[in-house]
């Protein structure tokens, strides 16, 4: 009678002819009936979401409590809403895009007027959610559902520290109240600690990962050029629409418009993108109205397009499992679809700047505990001028230690517990090991022989891979390397046009006793120009080599320099300048020197010379307020310099190799204005990011 009416519902949801998997019963049947926890691992496109949609109904209709699910980006929650009403079940969301509702949500919860309410794993961690909402909420449940659950895992390719949380909640919630927990991308040994955080008696429904419609190759190419000439030559052939995944932000918006330079309809999408601009990308893909999207991984999990006819990577994901993970978004709903891999030779760089970014050595853990054991409650500004971490590092690190008990968001900041509290050096080494595993294991893909999808669900353990016998490997077609000559001049000349804007600084960081706010108008610089970003695909191919740790140091290479005066020839500047200034450089003096010179050369301007350094150089910070601090207490202007400044009477061209932070700029530029510049104009080679 249950599974006629579990039936029903599906058919609802998914049309006239659906019919339940035996898996998907089974764990209606746990979750409904025996009120247990159940894990499913299963592919995308499995019908993981109708198991906890059929799951709700049936629940409510026995007058349980509203279903919780924590759902891990915005994209998902939208896609499950809409499949939530299909199924005649009233969902809701509390995320940031939507505070103004949150009060009214909460009172309809309260009154049972909502089946489902979608949260994010960040929600579950606020304050004032946490201490008011969330109790009541496990109190009355009817069911908890987590949505991707391998970020559960920090052995998972996409481990949030938020989801962590979760296992605090398992143990809070009233005996009977079932879960269910859901992914499609997780190993033997994912799934192994996630179920165990679940707890023992955790039901795992685990099937065979194979998608039917994916077609996979990798195509090698020699540069980035002929990877983007490749590209917006085979775009007009690939079915459909699609994603072109790419490893950074500016590699995604340098590809989109070189796409819509060729005429192919595509739009960029990041976690940069502004909220407004990521739906409307969204609906257009949905909606077929461009062939792509240009995406970073922030175009991942839950986004739901069963049509979407070919994923393509320019740049390879760092684990054969997040790759799977990506392209499992093609091919749901159409018999054959696409997936092409481009690697490029600076993917294994880029993958070394992510995993730099781990959880950081013990003594940078020990200053955070102290200082919340000594100050009180401490905002995460405050903490920045006590522990050398950027902000992103230094919140993910702080979320590690809310989870294992050791400090405590509360309004204003954190406070630590004084719960004792062990660094398990141990396991931040095995998961460092096991990404390095990882990409080896990419770099095995790359190269290997074997059918393709049988590497890659191998590598998700799951044994009853065979040969798929539709990868390029399997039926020896493999894609034609070849692309017109002109194609790739066409893209050179994109890749190589040179110039980004340097975005000027205009408030002090927080947390300093004596710079607070704006910074004053007459000390500031003007926004400046870097010939190309590290994380481009063009110059960032060039420059990344230049400017390496333990690259040898030396005068400005000719084409370089050539590219740099392309620069300042398109420069729009409101007054030209009439005088150089170097930045100082611990090591790379020559390079930095040389340019400067060469500028004021070219360019028929007075070389006024080069800051310097009081006593050695500042050396290497990574939050802003150190950073400051840092460079006032080591940048100097020779009296000479400040002379000549002074005698210029005119805007100054500050040179410099690389910006990072943006703060030595600010710094330096203040010091100039200070000695009688009307204006300062920022060039440098590169910028980070």
């Amino acid at each position: 009678m249950l599974r006629e009416e579990a039936e029903g519902r599906l058919r609802a949801l998914a049309g006239e002819h659906a019919r339940l998997r035996e898996d998907q019963w089974a764990a209606i049947k746990a979750l409904v009936m025996d009120r247990r926890r159940v894990l499913v691992v299963q592919r995308t496109g499995w019908g993981k979401s109708a198991v906890y949609f059929i799951a709700t109904a049936l629940l409510r209709e026995l007058g349980e409590g509203p279903t919780v699910i924590v759902s891990p980006l915005l994209a998902l929650m939208r896609n499950q809403i809409a499949a939530a009403e299909r199924a005649g079940i009233n969902a809701v969301t509390i995320n940031s895009a939507n505070p103004e509702e949150w009060e009214q949500i909460y009172g309809q919860v309260a009154e049972g007027m909502v089946d489902v309410l979608l949260v994010s794993p960040e929600r579950l961690n606020n304050p004032d959610f946490r201490d008011q909402v969330l109790p009541e909420l496990a109190e009355s449940a009817g069911l908890v559902v987590v949505d991707e659950a391998h970020c559960i895992s920090d052995w998972g390719h996409d481990f949030r520290p938020d989801y962590r949380r979760l296992r605090t909640m398992f143990e809070e919630l009233p005996e009977g109240v079932p879960i269910l927990a859901t992914t499609a991308t997780a190993n033997a040994r994912v799934t192994h600690d996630v179920a165990e955080q679940m707890g023992e008696e955790t039901l795992v429904l685990r099937g065979a990962l194979e998608r039917e419609s994916l077609h996979l190759g990798v195509v090698r190419l020699r540069g980035a050029e002929q990877r983007l000439a490749w590209l917006a030559q085979t775009l007009h052939e690939l079915p459909g629409s699609g994603i072109i995944y790419t490893l950074t932000v500016a590699a995604a918006q340098e590809i989109a418009a070189y796409l819509r330079e060729q005429g192919h309809e595509v739009a960029a999408y990041s976690g940069q993108t502004e909220q407004a601009e990521r739906l409307a990308a969204e609906q257009a893909l949905l909606d077929n109205k461009i062939k792509a999207l240009v995406a970073t991984s922030a175009l991942g999990m839950g986004y739901d397009k069963p049509d979407l006819g070919f994923v393509v990577h320019v740049g390879a994901p760092p684990s054969p499992v997040a790759y799977y993970q990506q392209v499992g978004r093609a091919g749901r709903g159409v018999e054959r679809a696409e997936v092409i891999l481009l690697p490029g030779a600076e993917d294994r760089e880029i993958w070394a700047y992510f995993a730099s970014l781990a959880f950081p050595p013990e003594p940078v853990v020990r200053t955070v505990l102290a200082a919340l054991e000594e100050g009180g409650v401490l905002s995460t500004a405050a903490l920045e001028n006590r522990v050398d971490l950027s902000r992103t590092r230094l919140e993910t690190m702080l979320k590690v230690l809310d989870v294992d008990g050791a400090v405590r968001r509360v309004k204003g900041g954190w406070e630590a517990t004084g719960e004792a509290w062990g660094y398990d050096a141990d396991r931040y080494a095995r998961v460092a090991a096991e990404r390095e595993a990882e990409q080896r294991a990419m770099l095995d893909y790359l190269d290997s022989t074997e059918c393709r999808e049988m590497f890659l669900r191998h590598r998700l353990d799951d044994d009853t891979a065979t040969p798929c016998g539709r990868c390029d490997n399997c039926t020896g077609v493999h894609r034609s390397p070849e692309v017109e000559e002109r194609a790739v001049e066409r893209a050179a000349e994109s890749l190589q046009r040179p110039g980004v804007e340097i975005e000027a600084r205009k408030q002090w960081p927080t947390g300093l006793t004596d710079l607070r706010g704006r910074i004053k108008p007459e000390l500031g610089a003007e926004p400046g120009r870097a010939l190309g970003r590290l994380t481009d695909i063009g110059w960032g191919n060039r420059l990344r080599g230049l400017l390496a740790e333990g690259a040898p140091d030396g005068p400005v290479p000719d084409d370089v320099f050539a590219a740099v005066v392309k620069v300042l020839s398109s420069w729009e500047w409101t007054q030209r300048p009439i005088a150089v200034v170097a930045m100082p450089s611990a090591g790379r003096p020559q390079l930095v020197r040389s340019l400067a010179e060469r500028l004021a050369q070219v360019g028929r301007l007075s070389y006024l010379g080069d800051l310097g350094y009081r006593s050695g150089p500042p050396g290497r910070q990574f939050n802003s307020a150190q950073r400051v601090q840092a460079i006032r207490g080591t940048l100097a202007m020779p009296s000479a310099l400040g002379a000549a400044v002074a005698g210029a009477g005119g805007p100054v061209l500050l040179v410099d190799d690389r910006v990072d932070t943006g703060w030595s700029m600010t710094l330096a530029a203040a010091m100039i204005r200070h000695a009688g510049a009307p204006a300062v104009l920022p060039l440098a080679l590169a910028v980070t990011s």
